[in-house]
């Protein structure tokens, strides 16, 4: 049975530009770098041409992606005249980019391309960008259409008034400060100095680029959410002209047989489906939605394609009085990955539509119900495999900051209560009493943080798979925390929210989240955590080297607790740990998260190396010893 829009968002390429091409034969990847399987079979005709926006599919589209003219300038320079290429959505850094180079401190990147427009309708015309790394500016036809900040995250500009018959042009100035002192700029895993846990910078476009014909009064968003009594709550965000007594309609169907069918104001009413089938890791199912904007004539203004999944998340407390998270009303253990989400070829993006659905059939096959995306934003494409193949998915808050001289002082868990600070001696990041665990942000840092973090909730609220939002890793970027909490409660309160995986903790929220290398730790003695749902956020982490698969052979090519000195003692400490997150289990803890899903750069402690071309331990392995050790998910 079809589970959702997937077939025709594989193929609805109905387009109503022309792009000017560039010559297959002016692209190659960079040269002496790690490729997956797929990043070897990217060509500018082929990179990324599947629809970007699975949760409001409209069939009148224009993909960007491909080959686009670029130039790198010093920062106070014009726009420049002389340029070469390289093959968007993969960022500069990026071997699949065709360039390879890293940006300077001083530089900013410039990019152009141009379309043909032939024809002209009456509504409006969209320019999107899924995602560029990090501030830039956009020109169209010479006339300024706009700008934007934020790295990780989707935007648009209306450009109907810019645009001409026949030939057009689009240029874009970009600036990535990534790490730089001063800048507080949201980067997650990125840094200059990229050792350690630190990956290479990412700048410049790193997503789909597309166009969008739309009414003159149209759908920006709609909200969705289904729970699992099969009520489903819809509101429309509109952008154009005022409609007076506008309305939604809405039809909720089994594949292609319509179940339900409701009109209802604009800004919000429900529908009821009888007996709904409900979404789950087991059974992942989705209804596909048409919802249509009415005009008070009764005529269809626009309408886009959707679909939805019926869940209800929760907590309550088993016999033993420990909090465990719930689904749909029935106890649930979350296991999954800690997910960099970074590939070798492409780094933030991933080299195709194809290597997401890899991945998420190897956790599947391994036992993994969960997934926790680290420090990232994935291509909306993500979020929507994982709702069709059913994961439940912790979304990190992108982590930013002047830098570690700036972060507070890390106070882990096992911290709270402890008078004497010998254990803190000789370590500058630990807290000691007295330590401040928030930092001090500038106002308009916290404001373009809190952009982000409001714009990051907006794109994937209407996707079941996504259940936590946490607002900090560790004590990243942490500040005003406390605040940002109770803004995320008020803002979305179906969705669990973790305050600061592996802590500094705060008494907000619904988890209490401790990190621990390499087998997994929980202070179950200490009492402020008994009223929160107590998680193993990261653990694991155990490093095995295979030859020929190595990023950079001249890095420390590190994993936790050092390395085994065979591949079966590798498989044996996953084995021990997978034992002890089983005994914590039993006394109270609900959730795990292993380090990690693939080698990264020099962290050699994946699951699979870091070109997903080798295995470490069979998916199968892997599921027999979650199942052996009673954490498998259920």
């Amino acid at each position: 049975m079809k589970k959702g829009p997937y077939t025709k968002l594989a193929s609805t390429l109905i387009c109503s530009f022309i792009m000017i091409s560039k010559s297959n034969a002016e692209w190659k990847p960079a040269e002496s770098t790690m490729m997956t399987q797929w990043g070897e079979n990217v060509t500018p005709e082929n990179a990324w041409t599947e629809y970007p926006r699975p949760q409001m599919v409209r069939e009148n589209w224009t993909n960007f992606n491909g080959l686009w003219d670029f130039a790198v300038t010093p920062r106070g320079a014009a726009k420049p005249k002389t340029w070469k290429s390289i093959l968007v959505p993969f960022a500069l850094e990026t071997p699949l980019s065709g360039i390879g180079r890293r940006l300077g401190e001083k530089e900013v990147i410039w990019y152009r391309r141009n379309f043909d427009l032939p024809t002209r309708g009456d509504g409006r015309t969209l320019l999107h960008f899924e995602g560029v790394d990090y501030a830039c500016r956009v020109w169209v036809n010479n006339e300024y259409a706009g700008s934007h900040m934020g790295g990780n995250l989707p935007f648009s500009f209306d450009v109907t008034s810019l645009l001409k018959e026949n030939s057009n042009e689009v240029v874009l100035r970009v600036v990535d400060d990534t790490d730089s002192n001063d800048r507080y700029q949201l980067r997650g895993k990125q840094r200059r100095d990229n050792k350690g846990i630190w990956y290479t910078p990412s700048s410049g476009i790193w997503q789909t680029v597309w166009m969008e014909e739309v009414p003159s009064s149209y759908l920006e968003r709609i909200k969705l959410t289904g729970d699992m009594d099969g009520n489903l709550s819809i509101k429309g965000i509109i952008e154009g002209d005022a409609l007076k007594n506008g309305k939604l309609r809405v039809s909720v169907m089994e594949g292609e047989k319509s179940v339900s069918k409701k009109s209802g104001p604009v800004d919000g009413f429900s529908v009821k489906i009888k007996n709904p089938r409900l979404w789950s890791p087991e059974d992942p199912y989705l209804y596909n939605l048409s919802v249509e904007l009415i005009h008070s004539s009764g005529k269809v203004i626009d309408q886009v394609d959707s679909y939805v999944g019926f869940r209800t998340i929760g907590k309550e407390k088993d016999a033993a009085g420990h909090w465990r998270f719930t689904l749909n009303g029935s106890e649930i253990f979350h296991l999954g990955p800690l997910d960099q989400g970074w590939w070798p070829d492409g780094f933030l993006n991933p080299p195709a539509d194809e290597a997401i659905v890899f991945e998420m059939e190897f956790l599947k096959k391994a036992g993994f119900n969960m997934i926790r995306k680290h420090k990232k934003v994935e291509p909306r494409r993500y979020y929507y495999h994982a709702d069709r193949m059913g994961f439940l998915v912790w979304q990190d808050h992108v982590s930013g900051g002047a830098g570690p001289n700036e972060w507070p002082k890390w106070k882990r868990l096992w911290m709270h209560g402890k008078e004497d600070a010998d254990w803190a001696k000789g370590n500058n990041n630990r807290w000691k009493p007295g330590d401040k665990v928030d930092a001090d942000w500038p106002a308009w840092a916290h404001q373009q943080s809190m952009a982000e973090l409001k714009t990051m909730i907006d794109t994937l609220y209407n996707n079941p798979s996504v259940v936590v939002w946490t607002a900090f890793n560790e004590r990243w970027g942490q500040h005003l925390s406390m605040d940002i909490g109770k803004w995320i409660q008020s803002y979305d309160s179906t969705r669990y929210l973790n305050i600061a995986s592996g802590g500094n903790f705060f008494e907000i929220g619904d988890i209490a989240d401790e990190h621990s290398y390499p087998d997994p730790e929980f202070p179950l003695d200490i009492s402020l955590y008994d009223d929160y749902v107590k998680v193993v956020g990261e653990f694991g982490g155990h490093g095995w080297l295979v030859e020929g698969h190595q990023w950079d052979t001249s890095m420390r090519n590190w994993g936790y607790g050092g390395l085994p000195s065979s591949i079966d003692e590798y498989k044996d400490r996953y084995r021990k740990s997978a034992g002890i997150l089983g005994e914590l289990k039993s006394k109270g803890i609900a959730a795990g998260v292993y380090t990690q899903t693939t080698d990264v750069e020099g962290e050699i402690n994946g699951l699979m190396t870091y070109d997903r071309k080798v295995f470490k331990m069979e998916p199968e392995e892997l599921s027999r010893i979650h199942t052996e050790h009673g954490i498998d998910g259920k």
